[in-house]
């Protein structure tokens, strides 16, 4: 039997080598957060988990007798899969809520079978811990920021650039009051795990981001994380107002009207009732690059606060050059 019990830094050290990962814990617990990877194989359903939870409170001995039939027959199915996709022998990483019996016990099978089986002790939480602990340290990550008013291609070099985080796209959400356009976003802690794991990754490098405040939505940005973002290279990236127009039409070209009024009545307090007015007039006629204009110019130029501590200017009206010039700004980089 090779049953393998191992803390959070052995475990991450390890996970390169697991040809399935496997998180034990219900569908809820893992719809809501996990370890980047893993396969939700549940010991106990969402159903199965609550009800013995409940039992748990009044009768250990009972909750136990019920989680442990549970188990059996749904470790059927968890067997099943992880024998289509990994070899008996192979390695293979589990980990439930806190290293209790959810994960104990199917561990104990799998590696019965005769798969290398590699247990973190501690569960999710152990990884959650050591995500926050990683998070509230200084970054040794080097940033390159870019700043610059809506719709001046931020996000659009980001992506063309490497390496870079994409925090937009990590949060599902474009930073701005109509930037919930995509749905739902993640959760708390699946934003800092999806961090975390980014970042360890880049360790010493270069990284380029945009700067963006410390609330994207509903989610909020590690501190430390903010600060390494302002204190390394900040550009500021300029378009021309066509440009801008263009790239927000791009970006909000779905919007229904539903979330249209809705996110103008948020910002009605910020807003020149005449320009808002006007907005809401051409959404109706279907003009988006005119509400486009309207926003950018007497909405969104106006409550931008620009950072001061600017060290160059970059153009994306040539977004080519752009790329560019910025990759040519971190070759050249000295920190």
């Amino acid at each position: 039997m090779a049953l393998f019990e191992l803390d959070i830094e052995q475990w991450l050290e390890k996970r390169g080598e697991f040809e399935v990962l496997i998180d034990a814990r219900s569908p809820h617990e893992y719809a809501y957060s996990h370890i980047k990877d893993a396969l939700n194989l549940y010991a106990l359903d969402d159903t199965e988990h609550k009800e013995v939870g409940t039992i748990y409170k009044s009768d250990r001995a009972l909750a136990k007798s019920l989680g442990a039939k549970y188990i059996c027959k749904n470790l059927q199915n968890i067997i099943d899969e992880v024998y289509k996709r990994a070899k008996v022998g192979s390695a293979v990483g589990i980990y439930c809520a806190k290293g209790g019996l959810r994960s104990s016990s199917v561990a104990y099978v799998l590696s019965m079978i005769g798969y290398r089986i590699y247990r973190l002790n501690g569960g999710y939480k152990a990884y959650r811990n050591h995500v926050l602990e990683f998070l509230e340290r200084p970054l040794s990550t080097k940033f390159i920021t870019l700043f610059g008013n809506t719709g001046c291609y931020k996000s659009k070099l980001i992506r063309a650039l490497s390496p870079s985080i994409d925090l937009e796209a990590m949060a599902n959400h474009l930073g701005s009051v109509f930037g919930a356009i995509n749905g739902a976003q993640p959760s708390q802690k699946s934003f800092e795990d999806a961090l975390f794991e980014k970042l360890i990754t880049l360790k010493d490098q270069i990284c380029f981001i945009e700067g963006e405040s410390r609330r994207i939505g509903s989610l909020t940005l590690p501190k430390s994380l903010y600060e390494a973002m302002r204190s390394g290279i900040c550009v500021e990236v300029r378009a021309s107002l066509e440009n801008r127009i263009s790239c927000i039409t791009s970006d909000y070209k779905s919007v229904d009207k539903a979330f249209f009024d809705e996110c103008i009545k948020k910002i009605s307090p910020f807003i020149d009732k005449e320009a808002r007015d006007e907005a809401v007039a051409k959404f109706n006629e279907n003009d988006i690059a005119k509400v486009a204009e309207i926003l950018l110019t007497k909405y969104y130029d106006k409550v931008y606060k620009k950072n001061e501590n600017i060290d160059v200017f970059v153009s994306s009206d040539n977004f080519e050059e752009a790329v560019k010039k910025l990759n040519l700004i971190r070759a050249e980089a000295k920190f």
